[in-house]
Parts: structure tokens; C-alpha cells; sequence
């Protein structure tokens, strides 16, 4: 993928039972509530956003990466069984190189959704040529190992600020 078209990363996206949506600061009153519990900070530190705090921060990814090396990517998860907004996923996309991220609301956890949006967020960035997709996850957080794992990414020998690094490189490249 080339970071300079940023047109794939403003794309809907659609799996079984999610439509992600380019984030935006429409999706900001929504999300802050459906990510209002503190305990999804556990392993990331911080706290929850306000609505407002999102608006503003869903303003500057819409608008794009100041880096012309860089693309930024953020996806709004809405469970289309009741139109609710449940999460994002997000990727920062180099030249072939992602890495990203994902939060799923507490009570939509545990369906396989958070596994459902990152194996289409991988999917898409391969489509469009990235070569390299990878996260980084605290070693005690189970769940996101899970969804890692079920994207197609496997942990490395790599940590950062304590994070263990799992990558997915196809294996006609590795």
C-alpha cells in the first residue's frame, strides 16, 4: 500500500455480522459510552475518553496523517444485529508495513467480534499490499493474544514498552 493514497483507508468494510465504518466525530458520543468502562484500561493504562476528548481526536485521524510516509486507518465497529457502535480497529500503515490495534466495548466482548473485525482489517490491508501486519500486546492480556492469533498474527522475540510484538508476514515473504 502506498501511505501517500490514503483511499484505502477510507473505505467501508463489512464481515458476517460488522460494518466498519471510517471513524469520524459523529461516532464520538456512541463510543464513548460503549468504551466507558475503566477496565479496559487495564493493560494500555489511561482512562476513559469523554465524548468530547473524541470528537476532537476522531477529528485529527479523519483527517489524516501530517507523515506523507504515513496512513492512518480507524474503523468504527457497528453490529449491524442492533446498529450499535461496539468498538474500532485501527492500522498505521507505512509503505509495506501496519500496525494495529483494537478495542471492543466490555459488553459485546466475548463473540468472536473483536477476532471478526481484525481478520478483516488484516484482510483488507493485504488486498491493498501491505506486507507486514503486526500489534503489540501486553503478555498477560489473554484476550487480545486470542484475536492476534485468530488474524494470523504470531507473538516474536521483539518487546516494546513491555509489549510483546506479533507479526504476520505471508509465508512466500518469511
Amino acid at each position: 500500500m502506498n501511505p501517500a493514497d490514503a483511499s484505502a483507508t477510507a473505505v467501508t468494510l463489512h464481515t458476517e455480522r460488522l460494518d466498519l465504518l471510517p471513524i469520524g466525530p459523529e461516532h464520538a458520543e456512541e463510543l464513548a459510552a460503549a468504551l466507558a468502562d475503566p477496565a479496559l484500561h487495564t493493560f494500555t493504562g489511561g482512562e476513559p475518553a469523554t465524548a468530547d476528548a473524541l470528537r476532537a481526536r476522531y477529528a485529527r485521524l479523519a483527517a489524516g496523517s501530517p507523515d506523507p510516509a504515513v496512513a492512518w486507518g480507524n474503523w468504527a465497529l457497528r453490529l449491524r444485529a442492533d446498529g450499535r457502535l461496539t468498538g474500532y480497529v485501527q492500522a498505521t500503515v507505512g509503505a509495506d508495513a501496519a500496525e494495529i490495534a483494537w478495542v471492543l466495548g466490555t459488553p459485546w466482548q466475548g463473540r468472536g467480534l473483536a477476532c471478526e473485525a481484525a481478520g478483516a482489517l488484516v484482510a483488507h490491508l493485504r488486498a491493498a499490499g501491505v506486507t507486514e501486519v503486526f500489534a503489540h500486546i501486553h503478555p498477560d492480556h489473554h484476550a487480545s493474544a486470542a484475536v492476534a492469533r485468530a488474524a494470523g498474527l504470531t507473538p516474536t522475540e521483539e518487546q516494546q514498552d513491555g509489549e510483546v510484538r506479533w507479526s504476520s508476514v505471508p509465508a512466500e515473504l518469511g
